[in-house]
């Protein structure tokens, strides 16, 4: 800003009032256009609302016509020596490839910045660069509505609800996606597609949108429903916190009552009728969640998520991924890594294993060799391969529990995070090359017998298998354990995970969708957000 101020002759830079004398005695008494703005909010950037004289020398500017002023071009011959003396629309073309934010300053500066920030080829540059608004903005001045008010009334106020957020519905989660969609804000849920088509692409619904249809505040629409559009309000509880409330529930109901809403949310969730259900447990957990969630149809609490980071010695790239979980239906769930461990995480989730918890955790320093495609259909050698690793991996634990116990002898053992520290983590990164360096591109698979899939169409081959260890537990989370388990790699974008006390198989596809506000600003940033929704879930 003191840079600014000394360029054009302004502000608190030593001798300005001298120059600033002179300069009103050269142009015959002009009034000031150096008088400072204080203006910070972008909304008043551009001035809010000023004669009919700027409003001609905005259009003037805007049309790539020079202002006229007697100050603002030098002597023939000579180079300019303020901000001020150059072109306006030079000017703007420099005021519009800096960042919104930062015009409010410029503002600040002096009368001459601030008519010229009621250009709107400025914000609407803006808008296209920073959020993607590739509508043609002149439409709107139909509506009475200024690039400037778009910028400053819808995207910039509420730019903090972009990117990817889970809703707090109990034990069963959700995934939200709120994005800029033309001259909308809109907040779409994603659900995963009817089980068990775990290929299939997800589906999604708008629950809120707010647009700016007139020169005042935005408006927020609820779209939970099937009467249109009403009247909604957002509230920014704190940071990577948001809430949501519908003014107007009665649009919810429909005219056949509960049973046929029910019908209504059955088809849409589960792409079925209640009689094509024929497992009375299934029909139980149906039943269940419709009861739940509809009591969230009027408010709901939204809390921020991050995609997790990658790194190029990750198994393959992490990221959200749609599974089968029995009677469940397809879920959720976040795959990261953490050196030598890789972490599934529940986005939505169930009774049992609520929205937040830890499903799956592989340990990719112990790969499993599977034996020969027929040993393979014999469950017992393949639980036997499993069961000596777990062993393996339980020695080691103790050892490194004793190894510490030397090293501290006046501390207790602490257990690394995720019961990993970092030689552990050399070491299997070590491991993990090897491994796959000797591992054969592909291998034949198939599900020993009695293993349960909702999913038969399941890859042949597989690429490489990890111990891993899966999370159970009773309805309403009662004793959650970790049983063992065999994490299978199919592909890039496919994974799968045989629970053996369970004798059931979890299928996973990649969620191919490229969302936009989502990436953590760190890596200790996204560890705190696990956390975070673990200990909600707990």
């Amino acid at each position: 800003m003191a840079v600014c101020a000394r360029l054009c002759g302004v502000g608190p830079a030593r001798g300005c009032r001298r120059r600033g004398a002179a300069r009103e005695q050269r142009r015959g008494g002009a009034a000031g256009d150096s008088e400072p703005d204080t203006d910070t909010d972008p909304e008043e950037a551009g001035g809010g609302g000023g004669s009919a004289e700027d409003e001609e020398a905005a259009e003037r500017i805007e049309g790539g016509r020079p202002l006229p002023h007697p100050g603002e071009a030098g002597p023939a011959g000579r180079a300019p020596l303020s901000i001020l003396e150059l072109p306006p629309e030079l000017l703007v073309q420099i005021f519009g490839s800096l960042p919104g934010t930062d015009l409010p300053s410029l503002a600040r500066v002096c009368t001459t910045f601030r008519r010229i920030l009621r250009t709107d080829t400025i914000w609407r540059r803006r808008c296209r660069e920073e959020y993607g608004v590739c509508e043609n903005l002149r439409k709107l001045e139909i509506t009475g509505v200024s690039c400037r008010d778009v910028y400053a009334k819808l995207l910039h106020r509420y730019r903090h609800i972009l990117g990817l957020w889970q809703p707090d519905i109990g034990p069963y989660g959700g995934l939200l996606n709120v994005v800029v969609d033309g001259l909308f804000i809109i907040g779409w849920m994603y659900l995963p597609p009817h089980d068990p088509h775990v290929d299939d692409p997800m589906r999604f619904k708008p629950l809120f949108r707010i647009h700016l249809m007139e020169r005042k505040a935005a408006t927020v629409e609820c779209m939970y429903g099937h009467k249109g559009p009403h009247n909604g309000h957002i509230q920014v509880v704190k940071k990577d916190e948001f809430s949501t409330k519908c003014n107007q529930t009665d649009h919810h109901r429909m005219s056949g009552g509960r049973q046929e809403e029910f019908r209504t949310w059955l088809r849409e969730e589960w792409g079925r009728t209640l009689e094509d259900i024929f497992h009375e447990h299934m029909q139980e957990l149906i039943l269940m969640k419709f009861i739940y969630t509809s009591q969230y149809d009027n408010c709901l609490t939204y809390r921020r998520i991050y995609l997790p980071p990658s790194s190029p010695d990750d198994l393959i790239k992490p990221g959200l991924f749609k599974g089968t979980y029995g009677s469940h239906g397809l879920e959720i769930v976040m795959l990261s890594f953490h050196g030598k461990k890789a972490k599934g995480t529940k986005i939505t989730g169930d009774p049992n294993i609520p929205a937040g918890q830890q499903t799956v955790e592989i340990d990719l320093a112990h790969p499993l060799q599977l034996p020969d495609i027929e040993s393979l259909r014999d469950f017992s050698e393949l639980s036997r391969i499993v069961l000596e690793v777990q062993e393996q991996v339980r020695r080691e634990e103790q050892e490194q529990e004793h190894r510490q116990e030397e090293e501290n002898p006046s501390q207790p053992a602490a257990k690394p995070l995720g019961g990993e520290g970092a030689e552990g983590e050399d070491n299997a990164a070590g491991a993990e090359g090897s491994t796959q360096d000797k591992a054969p591109a592909s291998q034949p698979f198939v599900l020993p017998m009695g293993v349960i899939s909702r999913n038969e169409d399941y890859p042949r081959t597989c690429r490489i298998c990890y111990y891993g260890t899966g999370l159970i537990a009773g309805h309403g989370f009662t004793s959650p354990e970790r049983t063992p388990g065999v994490f299978v790699l199919f592909d890039d974008d496919r994974f799968g995970f045989i629970w053996l006390e369970l004798k059931s198989f979890s299928l996973y596809s990649r969620i191919k969708v490229a969302f936009q506000n989502a990436e953590a600003p760190s890596r200790e940033a996204f560890d705190e957000m696990l956390k975070n929704i673990q200990s909600l879930a707990t």
